[in-house]
């Protein structure tokens, strides 16, 4: 598998545009792919295939699961999607209409710039099933224009001043959609509330469990993979609901079935430790102590 997929990896945007039938870029770290106007055979690439810079494709018809990395994004009516470099992507099924635009850009592209650190405090990056961006008709409209002006940017002024100005244009793209899926988050809330509501039972199910020290305590990628969708996904639909995202909300129940061992119990500070799942007690200890201004020894001296 892993000699198959070296020959499924596309390095350069060079390489992918001539596997495309395609002129080569203008510039070789960055490209726009204008599917609206002209059909790019995008059915001759690999299925799956590995690039080695980062995508952004914004498909207005697309219909049907798109495969990223182990899982899906399941579009209805077209949307975005965002992937990070060195991801396994395609596995789709057939696809009918394909028009859009696709940016790539390889992480080079970015050095030097404020960018090149920042892009990895967008989560969209990491989100995957049933994940995509829906844009309404007047988002559709924002997005476009800003991929109309990257294209054109590429297109007609390659010069000193070019990669300043697509970079901010590459930056404005993901603050749109920053703005975008908190809008999602919000217009989505009746579903969101009941992800918020299995979050609760599952970490409630998990410290009742009598099994827990076994289990160790439950991680954001745990709750995630209960769920069936990414831990960045989870986080930022918790963030947008309650203000906390997932490993505080994991953190809020330990520490509030530990304040009921400590006040009813006459278990040791240790003891209640390991069956929370800690492996050592001084960690339990000092997330308490984090949590509530007090040691665990001292709040169960308060209630004496």
């Amino acid at each position: 598998m892993k000699d198959e997929m070296s020959n499924h990896r596309f390095n350069s945007l060079s390489r992918l545009h001539k596997a495309l039938d395609m002129p080569a870029p203008m510039h070789p770290l960055v490209s726009l792919i204008n599917n609206a106007d002209d059909t790019i055979p995008l059915e001759k690439l690999p299925s799956p295939h590995i690039l080695s810079f980062y995508k952004i494709s914004y498909k207005m018809n697309f219909q049907g699961k798109f495969k990223y990395g182990q899982h899906y994004y399941d579009f209805d009516e077209g949307g975005m999607f965002f992937v990070s470099p060195n991801q396994i992507t395609g596995g789709h099924e057939p696809i009918s209409d394909q028009s859009g635009y696709t940016l790539l850009f390889h992480p080079d592209f970015l050095l030097g710039y404020e960018l090149a650190k920042k892009i990895k405090a967008y989560g969209f990056f990491s989100y995957s099933i049933n994940e995509a961006l829906h844009l309404s008709e007047k988002e559709k409209t924002t997005i476009i224009t800003v991929f109309q002006s990257i294209e054109e940017e590429l297109k007609d002024r390659i010069d000193h001043f070019s990669q300043d100005v697509v970079i901010s244009q590459i930056e404005l793209l993901l603050n749109y959609a920053n703005r975008f899926y908190s809008r999602q988050f919000i217009t989505r809330k009746a579903a969101n509330t009941d992800l918020l509501q299995k979050v609760e039972d599952i970490l409630r199910t998990c410290f009742q469990s009598p099994h827990a020290q076994k289990q160790g305590l439950p991680t954001v990628q745990f709750l995630s993979a209960q769920l069936n969708i990414s831990a960045s996904y989870l986080s930022d639909t918790l963030r947008s609901l309650t203000g906390q995202n997932a490993q505080q909300h994991i953190h809020h129940h330990l520490i509030e079935k530990a304040k009921e061992q400590l006040s009813t119990s006459q278990a040791s500070i240790s003891e209640i430790a390991y069956e929370l799942g800690f492996e050592h007690p001084q960690s339990f200890s000092k997330l308490f102590k984090l949590k509530t201004s007090m040691s665990p020894l001292d709040f169960r001296r308060s209630f004496s």
